[in-house]
């Protein structure tokens, strides 16, 4: 009962996240899986929460479409070509250790936190497909697609510079066209991992049904607060690189206990 009540709670913020600033919740769902919620592994937390960003990301990208924010041709070359990087990175992955795997984790959240106080603005508003971006969004898309199944991550603040860098789209349009790949990047990694028998079934669904009620009050919040976007940015960045310090110590730490103890 207890597991339950974790997970609805867990999804919720993880949702509200996603519907306030765009992107960022879904790098908070493996760590609460793990130290929260307790599914067991990191590998558990790693599947289930790929399986439950994606969710989540579906539904947040359906409210972005309706209002115009997603770049099809271009959100769709980069999911493609990173759906193919996120298997990739998810083989590669439930091969590492779950120490490391948890302390680069931590490693890279510290990252996104310092990427994410970077300012954005402008952008080519009329951004469209053409041979040249092809293989820019391709590359971007297999690297981001690569790191977000090996991390068993959303990826959104990945993807959006990656798209940024690929397009010089405005960073609304980036966020929408991202969910196309968090939801591609998520449920491939997710398949992954649930034919290894790696994802706890009624904890994501507890999870996604959190998640899609904290969306609803996470994008009226947003719509509240839109004048102080960034200054939400400095304080979920804070918040990323924070958790990311303590889940990098703690896994890097019990990796070097093991080593000592393996030798």
């Amino acid at each position: 009962m207890l597991q339950d009540l974790l997970s609805v709670m867990s999804g919720s913020l993880v949702g509200f996240i996603l519907g306030l600033i765009g992107g960022g919740g879904s790098i908070l769902a493996v760590p609460l899986l793990f130290y929260v919620v307790r599914v067991g592994s990191e590998h558990l937390a790693i599947g289930t929460g790929a399986l439950a960003v994606a969710a989540s990301a579906l539904f947040n990208l359906m409210t972005h479409a309706r209002a115009g924010n997603v770049r099809w041709q271009c959100a769709l070359v980069f999911a493609a070509a990173g759906v193919a990087g996120a298997f990739a990175g998810a083989a590669i992955g439930k091969r590492v250790d779950g120490e490391l795997l948890l302390g680069l984790f931590g490693v890279l959240m510290i990252a996104v936190g310092l990427l994410m106080l970077r300012k954005r603005s402008g952008g080519n508003t009329e951004v469209r497909l053409t041979w040249r971006l092809v293989p820019r969004l391709a590359a971007s898309g297999f690297a981001v697609g690569g790191l977000s199944g090996f991390f068993g991550i959303g990826g959104g603040f990945l993807i959006v510079p990656g798209l940024i860098v690929s397009t010089a789209m405005p960073l609304i349009n980036a966020i929408g066209s991202s969910l196309v790949s968090v939801t591609a990047f998520g449920s491939a990694t997710a398949a992954s991992y649930a034919l290894s028998g790696l994802v706890v079934w009624r904890v994501a669904i507890l999870f996604i049904l959190g998640g899609a009620l904290g969306g609803i009050a996470g994008s009226w919040a947003s719509q509240a607060l839109s004048e102080k976007k960034q200054a939400l940015n400095y304080v979920f960045s804070g918040v990323v690189i924070s958790v990311g310090v303590m889940i990098a110590f703690d896994g890097l730490r019990d990796l070097y206990a093991l080593m000592n103890g393996a030798g």
